[in-house]
């Protein structure tokens, strides 16, 4: 009984990580790069969305915010790694550290409380079935935003960028162009799962991205295996 009564949480949780391996599978697997943004960009994701509430902004708003400033933080990193040529990796590694330090000047402070009680949240862990249906209706929608996306000709060159970016290149693709797409993505929908896990767990604080790669690498690796 104990272990049924932990499942509707530990699904809910399972799927707000579930949305962030979604962003690594894009760099990781259709760019075919390592991305090491995620520990930064999930934070931002975050700080952004609990500072906003804190500060009276809609829940809708502050979630928006959210995804735009992931998608700045993947925009960083794709410069880094085209315009200046950094490898992919390293190109994360900057990202992240710089990110650490901005996620620390958005609260001001290591960690901001996001009491259900007292914000207007749209998933809590004090409504755990409310949460399942939420977060799944988000993954179904983000599935298939991305499934029709990939399926476009642009789509489609960002995916023959990752299979082969020199034939990509001698076909008149611009590599480098969908690689920052890639990135802008990926980190987008990473900080969004950010925003999410902020609300659902109540709090923000700069060391809840620590590790948050490992686990979206391991989501896509073994995913893979009992998928393919």
């Amino acid at each position: 009984m104990g272990l049924l009564n932990a499942l509707p949480g530990a699904v809910a949780q399972g799927m707000i990580w579930g949305i962030m391996a979604i962003g690594v599978y894009i760099t990781f697997k259709i760019l075919d790069l390592a991305d090491l943004t995620v520990d930064g960009s999930m934070v931002t994701g975050m700080a952004v969305c609990a500072m906003l509430m804190a500060a009276g902004w809609n829940v809708w708003a502050a979630m928006g915010v959210s995804l735009l400033a992931g998608m700045v933080a993947g925009l960083i990193t794709g410069i880094f790694h085209t315009v200046m040529g950094i490898p992919a990796i390293l190109a994360g590694i900057l990202t992240q550290l710089i990110l650490w330090s901005a996620n620390l000047k958005i609260m001001g402070k290591a960690n901001q409380a996001l009491p259900a009680r007292t914000f207007d949240v749209l998933i809590t862990q004090l409504y755990k079935y409310r949460a399942l249906i939420i977060l799944a209706v988000f993954c179904v929608v983000i599935i298939m935003v991305l499934y029709w996306f990939f399926g476009t000709k642009f789509g489609a060159s960002i995916r023959a960028t990752g299979c082969n970016e020199k034939m990509a290149r001698a076909q008149g693709i611009n590599t480098d162009l969908n690689k920052v797409i890639g990135f802008v993505l990926s980190n987008g929908i990473v900080a969004l799962s950010g925003a999410l896990l902020a609300q659902y767990s109540g709090k923000a604080d700069i060391n809840d991205g620590r590790g948050a790669i490992v686990i979206g690498l391991a989501a896509v690796i073994i995913g893979e295996a009992l998928m393919s």
